[in-house]
């Protein structure tokens, strides 16, 4: 493998990170995600939160789209009195946005933008981003010209609150997350350079695009050039954003050592900090709450498994895996041949029951299936199409359900291993489990996350939390972490809580067989050992914190303003 990961790294950043010289009156925080549950970026923000608030309290502005206009929305609280000079004043100046309350752990406030409101000054901010740093923004389509939107008008509602509210001397942080930020990060550093700027890429767009453009990422990894693979794969003013906007901020960030050096290669900009993603915990179930929460969704696995299927396997061992429907870059391709390898192993102590939750186009809950639910009996024959919980609209051109086909995987009454499909968000009514996906989390034995293309790594990590042991790839930035968490050299094993695995290009077979092996070998530990493991993975979840991980955010808050006040 080209791609060579130095596991040890996270132990020397702890070892040589130094108390903290500046840290910031105010910190801005602008994301896509902010107050709008998209992906992992939100659970990087929302459970961060409280931390930041701990140190800072309203001091912590989060800035993210106004999504819902005049509708409801579970995550935003709106506060017509919070900040209402200054909003006063900024609407005088144009800018449109609604002040209130992220509901998350902390509360902090958040200012949700209209970015519409900008869109006839579209071709105005590009044309001064072109003039500022360099932006090409001509080869734009999709979702671009909202993004660009979104962090023009961000940018200039942080310049407006620091303008008018702050003084001159004050500390000012702008951190923006993605290149969808970007924009937001170049506008602070020429019109309002009072503010520090910090940029977080978490995957760069033309590293997650060659993953997903099945082009072998690691194997030839020094040979890709970011702004060659930009126009070959039509991404040049996404690239371009994310690259000039690392190149101009105070300091550059992103969330593994896999990512910093992808970030080195096709950015030509090594990130001065690496941000690990942290966890709060404090919502995880503990004692009798946990015991019943477990028992439960437990139960709700094996009625969903006994309606399709018709077959009773209380004793099976439930495995999952979830995230995003990203069929290679998700290792989903690899789960679904992993356990489709288990059906040989003649070594297996007990039936496997496997799950895949990734939500897909899916058009609604099986009647067939939640009738079947309505019954506290016991199914003895199985519905056709054993193997899916919800409708989609492209069964036939799902890639899902079209390798469990190839693969011959039917979930016949006697077969000691299945498999099911779950394409739907698990926020609590489905229609199927009506369990929210923490819940359901608690139920499981094992978790699987093969990825091949993973900056981090939310699902082990919430997984291990969660006190259920789980199987990643080094190829994960959380995965790198277990290593490097590892006591003596080798690979982190499920005894510690999280079995991580190696793959490259080219293993796809031995990684399969790898996690053929390590699912049969869980399934036939004693009962104590396996408390062990969950025990095991609980305590290396608890290593990773944001009351641990924040100290990197100091530090790049102090790299950021030491480069602002060079510059007064």
């Amino acid at each position: 493998m080209g791609f060579i990961i130095n596991f040890r790294n996270f132990a020397r950043k702890d070892i040589n990170i130094m108390s903290t010289k500046q840290f910031p009156d105010y910190v801005f925080e602008s994301s896509w995600e902010v107050c709008n549950k998209v992906g992992g970026i939100y659970t990087v923000l929302s459970t961060r939160a409280r931390t930041m608030c701990e140190k800072l309290g309203d001091h912590v502005v989060f800035i993210g789209p106004d999504c819902w206009q005049s509708h409801e929305s579970p995550y935003f609280k709106e506060d017509e009195s919070l900040l209402a000079s200054w909003h006063k004043q900024a609407e005088k100046d144009g800018l449109r946005f609604r002040a209130g309350r992220w509901l998350v752990p902390g509360n902090p406030i958040a200012l949700l933008v209209d970015y519409n409101s900008l869109r006839p000054r579209i071709d105005e901010a590009k044309g001064k981003l072109w003039e500022w740093f360099g932006v090409d923004s001509l080869h734009a389509y999709g979702d671009y010209d909202d993004s660009l939107l979104f962090a023009w008008a961000a940018g200039r509602v942080a310049e407006s609150f620091v303008k008018h509210n702050l003084k001159a001397q004050d500390n000012v942080i702008f951190q923006g997350h993605e290149w969808q930020s970007g924009a937001a990060v170049l506008y602070l550093r020429h019109e309002c350079p009072q503010v520090a700027t910090v940029f977080t890429t978490h995957a760069t767009c033309i590293g997650r695009s060659i993953a997903g453009n099945g082009k072998p990422l690691y194997d030839y990894f020094e040979g890709y050039h970011g702004d060659q693979m930009a126009a070959e794969l039509n991404m040049q003013s996404k690239h371009s954003m994310e690259k000039q906007a690392a190149h101009h901020c105070d300091c550059f960030t992103t969330v593994s050592d896999i990512t910093a050096r992808e970030c080195t290669q096709l950015l030509d900009k090594t990130p001065d900090v690496v941000l690990p993603n942290g966890f709060d915990n404090d919502f995880v179930p503990r004692g009798a709450a946990y015991t019943r929460k477990r028992k439960a969704a437990r139960q709700m696995f094996l009625r969903v498994a006994n309606a399709l299927t018709g077959s009773d396997m209380q004793d099976a061992l439930i495995v999952t895996t979830s995230g995003r429907y990203e069929f290679r870059n998700k290792g989903i391709d690899l789960f679904i041949q992993a356990v489709s390898e288990l059906r040989n192993d003649t070594s297996l102590t007990k039936p496997v029951l496997a799950f895949i939750e990734v939500p897909g186009w899916e058009q609604g809950p099986r009647k067939d299936l939640s009738d079947r639910l309505l019954s506290v009996m016991q199914q003895a024959t199985p519905l056709p199409n054993p193997r899916l919980t919800h409708n989609l609209h492209n069964l036939n051109d799902d890639k899902v359900m079209g390798m469990m086909n190839a693969l011959g995987i039917q979930n016949n009454t006697s077969d000691m291993v299945k498999q099911f499909f779950v394409p739907t968000y698990l926020t609590g009514d489905d229609g199927i489990f009506n369990m929210p996906y923490y819940d359901l989390m608690t139920g499981n034995d094992l978790c699987v996350y093969p990825s091949y293309y993973e900056p981090w790594g939310y699902t082990p990590l919430e997984a291990a939390a969660f006190s259920v042991p789980c199987v990643t790839t080094d190829l994960a930035g959380f995965g790198i972490w277990a290593n490097s968490m590892k006591a003596g050299e080798g690979y982190s094993t499920l005894e510690e809580g999280v079995e991580v695995i190696h793959r490259t290009d080219s293993n796809f077979a031995d990684c399969a067989h790898n996690i053929a092996k390590a699912i049969s070998a869980y399934a036939a530990l004693p009962a104590r050992k396996a408390t062990q493991c969950r025990h095991a993975a609980a305590k290396l979840a608890s290593k990773a914190l944001w009351s641990k991980f924040i100290k990197y955010y100091e530090q790049a808050y102090d790299v950021a303003l030491c480069h602002a006040k060079d510059r007064k």
